[in-house]
């Protein structure tokens, strides 16, 4: 089926009852016709539902369809369809933290590159080293430096890449970077919350896992939090991660499902809008005499445009961009925005924006900040899919 049909209809079994959409379930566990069958189930020699920690028919549904959207039009080796397995989680961080703790143990290394999400960067910063699991930051733009990093720690593990990160909206190479981490035996990971199956389908590239924060764009009204880690591996996915994700408690519910389903069912055409109405406010921000600086992906001012093009669909509906005042004029910029909202999240109907410096990254200390390029007048735009001329009027008003 087309991606626009699969939104829709990925992953959806009929129903006992004939409801047209699946149900929530809520029930907190289910029932077994004998003992027989029970033992079956556990053993996973049967199908079946076991407890809601473990997941339900609602969960599944979700789970299915962005499983679905990651391997849309991929195949194997052999030509055969790709077949993912994703566990759908409570948050994106727990997702993230499934897949780390499944996939690392103590005196491991990790190896990332600056800019990443804020609440990435302070697992990786104060709870991982707890564990004895330690980030090694490098430029992933300087392959070299990359490939001379793996070489000399054996006990790097992992290659962990968000692109386009957040808010920079940089990029690295997928398609590079990948093949390096597989000639060195690195499980490869990648956050494409910002992308998006829409926009950017890192399996496409050999990665090994993927992860979303799907309260953002694939839930795309604001009415749920979740997570999700889809992973090629389905006997990995199947073992160690599923017990890790039940054992860490950090499971989805069967309401944020069912919203979250709901959701997917327009994902590719608030994408579409997301991404025609991006442009034109980038193009307004990038001439304003107030900004300093528009990271858009969509601009040929952006170091990362051509990379953008290669790897991905359209360039998107996030950017941040940099006013010449610094900290105190981002605060008095948000406060007079009038109809977009000042919020920390993205991905919703309606337009975002947040000052990082104040909110999703006070946690990261400034000089480590500002490396990152995460400035003091920087404001990350989640580009909504109202009228567009309504969303530029706003945006200008605040920055006169």
């Amino acid at each position: 089926m087309g991606f626009d049909t699969l939104c829709i209809h990925g992953g959806h079994k009929p129903e006992n009852n004939r409801a047209h959409l699946t149900p929530i379930y809520a029930s907190s566990t289910y029932t077994f016709d004998s003992a027989e069958q029970a033992i079956a189930v556990f053993k996973n020699e049967e199908p079946g539902y076991i407890y809601g920690r473990f997941g339900n028919p609602t969960i599944n549904e979700a789970e299915e369809r962005i499983a679905m959207m990651e391997a849309y039009g991929l195949q194997n080796a052999d030509g055969s369809q790709l077949q993912l397995k994703a566990i759908l989680h409570a948050s994106g961080m727990a997702a993230i933290t499934t897949m780390l703790l499944s996939n690392l143990k103590a005196g491991d290394k990790i190896i990332t590159h600056p800019s990443l999400y804020g609440g990435t960067q302070e697992l990786a910063d104060k709870i991982l080293p707890g564990l004895d699991i330690e980030a090694v930051i490098v430029d992933f733009k300087d392959i070299n430096t990359v490939a001379k990093a793996i070489q000399a720690d054996k006990a790097i593990k992992m290659m962990y890449m968000e692109t386009p990160a957040n808010p920079t909206l940089k990029c690295v190479d997928l398609e590079v970077l990948s093949a390096l981490a597989k000639e060195h035996g690195l499980i490869v990971c990648v956050d494409n919350t910002f992308a998006t199956p829409y926009l950017q389908q890192p399996f496409r590239y050999d990665v090994d896992f993927v992860m979303h924060s799907t309260t953002k764009f694939l839930n795309g009204h604001g009415t749920a939090v979740g997570g999700i880690v889809i992973g090629r591996d389905l006997e990995k996915m199947n073992t160690i991660v599923t017990k890790t994700h039940r054992l860490l408690g950090g499971n989805s519910n069967a309401f944020e499902a069912f919203l979250l389903t709901n959701g997917l069912r327009s994902f590719s055409l608030r994408m579409e809008r997301h991404c025609s109405n991006a442009q034109k406010v980038a193009e307004l921000l990038s001439n304003h005499e107030a900004v300093a600086l528009v990271n858009y992906l969509g601009l040929t001012s952006h170091p990362d445009h051509e990379l953008c093009k290669k790897q991905m669909k359209h360039a998107g509906a996030m950017m941040s961009f940099e006013l010449k005042g610094g900290f105190d004029a981002g605060v008095r910029f948000m406060n007079k925005l009038k109809m977009c909202t000042n919020a920390v999240s993205l991905g919703t109907c309606d337009t975002l924006l947040s000052h990082p410096a104040s909110t999703t990254h006070v946690g990261v200390p400034r000089e480590k900040r500002i490396e990152f390029g995460i400035t003091d007048g920087l404001i990350r735009l989640s580009v909504g899919i109202e009228n567009v001329e309504d969303i530029i009027a706003d945006l200008a008003q605040a920055l006169a």
